[in-house]
């Protein structure tokens, strides 16, 4: 069971790491924007890695929660939730992706931290494989994985660009044209065999 200090400090830790990257902030920064000694952060989480491993940990879980089951609504309302979980990311104080962010500081971490970041993005690709098999009755195979794959990496630079540019519109006008170029199927074109 997490504490609710554990749990002030994790979101604090999340915050610095979206809009600095996880390198980009120390335990001392960490304690001073929760209120709290270095060594209490240390207490809680005895490494910076460990502290790193449980964000992307519960990142993941949080982001699974909020997507719910593949197969539970069609496949226009099912990617339209996964666009918006991105979308709301960045939206909110123009953040990044955790564990984007993590996966391009990759070598710069702990072993436990890479496999988290490792099982963050084997949830996307799962997710949206599985939303694309129930919504357009393809078998499973490498084409749907390496589509869901090709999804989850559009949406994340998407969010890199619309970052950049501080401008949420061309995350939006970017899922306009992935839409419109097929890559991110809609229920009109999976309904004329268009995939």
């Amino acid at each position: 069971m997490i504490t609710q200090m554990q749990n002030d400090i994790l979101d604090t830790a999340q915050a610095m790491a979206q809009s600095r990257g996880f390198n980009g902030f120390s335990f001392r920064d960490l304690a001073a924007a929760v209120g709290i000694k270095p060594a209490s952060i240390h207490y809680y989480f005895p490494t910076k890695g460990e502290l790193g491993a449980a964000l992307a940990s519960r990142y993941t879980g949080r982001l699974v929660e909020i997507l719910g089951d593949p197969s539970d609504g069609r496949l226009d309302a099912l990617m339209a939730r996964y666009i918006a979980v991105f979308r709301a990311t960045l939206q909110d104080d123009g953040r990044m992706c955790l564990c984007g962010l993590m996966a391009a500081e990759l070598d710069a971490l702990p072993e436990a931290m890479q496999t988290e970041v490792a099982r963050f993005v084997e949830a996307n690709v799962s997710w949206v494989a599985a939303v694309l098999r129930a919504g357009t009755g393809l078998a499973d195979g490498v084409e749907v994985r390496a589509r869901a794959r090709a999804i989850f990496a559009a949406l994340e630079g998407a969010m890199l660009v619309a970052r950049g540019s501080r401008d949420v519109a061309a995350f939006d006008a970017m899922v306009e044209v992935f839409t419109a170029s097929g890559l991110i199927p809609n229920a009109k074109r999976v309904s004329e065999g268009q995939f």
